[in-house]
């Protein structure tokens, strides 16, 4: 019941802020408006300050578990063709993934089509990825 209130708080914080819009995310891929980064950079920031607070104070999860977060060093190539696939995606639907399921309540039904093809490639992914670069 905690990740359904989760999402459901999740989709109303990102609807009220304009995030599942099409017409912010077309001003945002045409270098129109800030909204969409500002969104995203509060997001990075945040997720930074959260990250480094958690190694600092050595926190614990809800289950009293020590929380581990391993630094890896990026490998520049594999986050490039990721990143691509996944702004190519963005750009032609419209939404990154948390926004599609917003969608799908939201009444934009032809969003169910994009989830099923979401799934298909996270499916092809599975299926081909010992023979990608990780």
């Amino acid at each position: 019941m905690k990740y359904l209130f989760t999402g459901i708080l999740f989709g109303i914080v990102l609807t009220k802020a304009e995030v599942i819009s099409w017409y912010r995310i077309y001003e945002m891929f045409s270098f129109q408006s800030f909204h969409m980064y500002g969104v995203i950079g509060s997001a990075v920031l945040l997720g930074v300050v959260i990250t480094q607070s958690i190694k600092h104070f050595k926190l614990k999860s809800i289950e009293g578990e020590p929380i581990k977060v391993e630094s890896k060093f990026p490998d520049f190539w594999r986050y490039l063709i990721g990143g691509t696939c996944f702004g190519l995606g963005w750009a032609m639907t419209g939404a990154c993934p948390g926004p599609m399921f917003i969608l799908v309540g939201y009444g934009a039904s032809v969003f169910g089509l994009v989830i099923l093809s979401a799934m298909f490639g996270t499916f092809l992914y599975g299926v081909l990825r010992k023979h990608l670069p990780h």
